[in-house]
């Protein structure tokens, strides 16, 4: 089964060469793809000296994995953020888990890398809803392409696209969270705030989903929430390749 990993970015030029590096060691073969929102760091150009594919779409991150997912070449679909780490054999563990024809796909016990009483907080509250079929994209989502398209692909959501996958990835067969070996991701987006607010952020956000509220607004809510960024121009849509014979025909916060 050959694995596409599918990583969307913004500026982060700094992490994506040691993790292309280290999934390449991990599986030579696989198929990693990284979708690009707008980065002004020079992400697209170092991505693709590593070695990965690279296209450049629109901002935001429901849209970035919609295409990634659209364009991917393999029979299963990865999902990692550009700030997470996969452990060593984390992609065997993929293959494994998917070797029971009945699992249609999964995701990884987390750890947060901070080491601050909240941080810590996080890693065992998420170890607790995962009981409940609740995942988040930070943690490493994998879905089998048939499975992904039977459900309806991936919705290019401006927020809560992984949530909404979570659920429809639920409804529709077994899955499975592979705890050994775990993914870790960077507890960065919570620095210099207050925990019981992020928190209390974080339920709003659920309530007014589960209310209706179009993605659109929650995501300006959401970034209302957090400290200002970059921003930058947006680019056309257009797909970029590491050697002239690769793809280019592609349909066209992070």
């Amino acid at each position: 089964m050959k694995l596409s990993i599918i990583i969307p970015t913004l500026n982060e030029a700094g992490r994506i060469p040691a993790l292309i590096d280290r999934l390449r060691r991990e599986d030579a073969g696989s198929d990693i793809l990284v979708i690009d929102g707008g980065s002004t760091d020079g992400t697209v150009t170092v991505a693709l000296k590593a070695g990965a594919r690279a296209i450049r779409g629109a901002r935001g991150r429901g849209q970035q994995l919609a295409l990634g997912a659209e364009v991917a070449e393999g029979d299963i679909f990865l999902f990692l953020h550009a700030d997470s780490r996969l452990g060593s054999g984390s992609l065997d563990a993929i293959r494994a888990a998917l070797a029971d024809p009945h699992v249609v796909g999964g995701n990884f016990r987390i750890l947060f890398d901070g080491n601050s009483p909240f941080d810590r907080w996080l890693t065992r509250f998420y170890a607790w809803f995962r009981r409940f079929g609740l995942y988040y994209g930070d943690s490493a989502i994998f879905v089998r392409r048939e499975a992904l398209q039977h459900m309806g692909g991936l919705r290019p959501i401006a927020l809560m696209e992984d949530y909404d996958l979570c659920r429809r990835l639920e409804r529709s067969g077994k899955t499975v969270c592979i705890a050994e070996p775990p993914v870790t991701t960077s507890s960065r987006r919570f620095e210099g705030r207050w925990p019981p607010r992020i928190v209390a952020g974080w339920l709003l956000i659920h309530l007014l989903y589960y209310l209706g509220v179009p993605p659109d607004v929650l995501a300006r809510l959401y970034r209302s929430e957090r400290p200002t960024g970059q921003t930058g121009k947006l680019p056309q849509r257009k797909a970029l390749s590491r050697t002239p014979s690769a793809s280019e025909n592609v349909h066209g916060d992070t």
